[in-house]
């Protein structure tokens, strides 16, 4: 089928092309589209060199699927306009998540709410997909009432200019384009995206809100504190979970071990332990340091990690437009 990803020439569309190309996703024509400042441009798929291309012509050629990664503002405006082209969006941003017409859709917990009605989906936010993915068969076999997470993400996550930024502050230049507020190098900065009223980042309350709708539970208590660190191989989680029942350690460690997308790495006599480096470029979810929380019962820790431009932005988005593909839920719209 023919497919467009908008924002193509960005960090998280030039890996939505590499995991189109490594999952083989049945790609008849690859549409690279981007804002009128990138038109012309190429972009590589598959080997080959393909010129991007602007909205309105990406519209008029008709995809079965647009992913989109360009950005709310983007989303906001354009995404509706595919859709009543119908063609289906699968959008990374933040503009369409709490949306209630919306599914918010990790697709190992709720790709099967999917029809072919839902033209528009959205895509969650990278630090929630990874924490969903582990959650999600913990709170079917012991029931989560609440969880606290603190966030170390990697600076991947705010775009190119940030990640020249790190490395420019790292050579001693100082003189790069700013992103953050403060040096990102050799410092961790307990802040991101934007400060809101109640002392929480949009981020923070992202992490509350959509674990909540993605696991179809509003009784979860979640709270946050997201940072960013120095790194870019991706984000790293440190998760606590009160459980309504009690847990047998073995039997958690049996679950995550079972779940797809979940690979346990949990050996620390051997310094075996998730990291950014070695979650790097890969497309699964990694756990470890499970242990019981000695403070009060019936509560697990854990470390998860993720590639944050992977699951918890390409792969995802992918694995969303295959699920759709492999059931139907598309049409080609016709060409006009």
């Amino acid at each position: 089928m023919k497919i467009a990803v908008v924002g193509a020439t960005g960090l998280v569309g030039s890996e939505i092309l590499k995991v189109l190309e490594e999952r083989n996703f049945p790609v008849t024509e690859l549409l690279a589209v981007a804002s009128e400042r990138s038109v012309g441009k190429e972009v590589t798929f598959k080997g080959k060199q393909v010129k991007v291309i602007g909205f309105e012509d990406a519209i008029k050629a008709k995809p079965a699927i647009a992913i989109f990664s360009a950005g709310g503002g983007t989303s906001l405006a354009l995404a509706p306009r595919f859709a009543e082209a119908g063609i289906t969006v699968v959008d990374n941003s933040s503009a369409w998540r709490m949306d209630a017409t919306k599914k918010l859709v990790v697709p190992e917990i709720n790709a099967h709410t999917l029809t072919k009605e839902d033209k528009i989906i959205a895509n969650p936010n990278c630090s929630t997909i990874q924490m969903v993915v582990v959650l999600n068969p913990l709170h079917h076999k012991y029931q989560i009432k609440r969880v606290v997470v603190s966030t170390y993400q990697s600076v991947t996550g705010t775009g190119k200019a940030a990640v020249d930024q790190l490395y420019a502050e790292r050579k001693g230049d100082h003189s790069v384009e700013k992103v953050y507020p403060h040096p990102i190098d050799l410092n961790v900065l307990p802040h991101i995206d934007v400060f809101l009223d109640n002392g929480y980042t949009k981020e923070e309350m992202k992490m509350t809100n959509e674990t909540k709708k993605i696991m179809g539970d509003d009784s979860i208590a979640v709270t946050a504190t997201t940072v960013r660190i120095p790194t870019i191989g991706g984000h790293s989680e440190a998760v606590n979970i009160e459980f309504e029942n009690e847990f047998d350690l073995a039997e958690v460690r049996a679950i995550l071990e079972q779940t797809e997308g979940v690979i346990v790495q949990d050996d620390p006599k051997n310094f075996v332990y998730p990291m950014p480096l070695t979650a790097h470029g890969k497309d699964e979810t990694f756990v470890g340091r499970i242990r019981r929380d000695e403070s009060q019962p019936k509560t697990l820790n854990l470390w998860i990690v993720a590639d944050n431009l992977r699951k918890g932005a390409a792969t995802n988005a992918v694995q969303i437009s295959e699920y759709l593909a492999k059931h139907d839920l598309v049409e080609v719209p016709a060409e006009v």
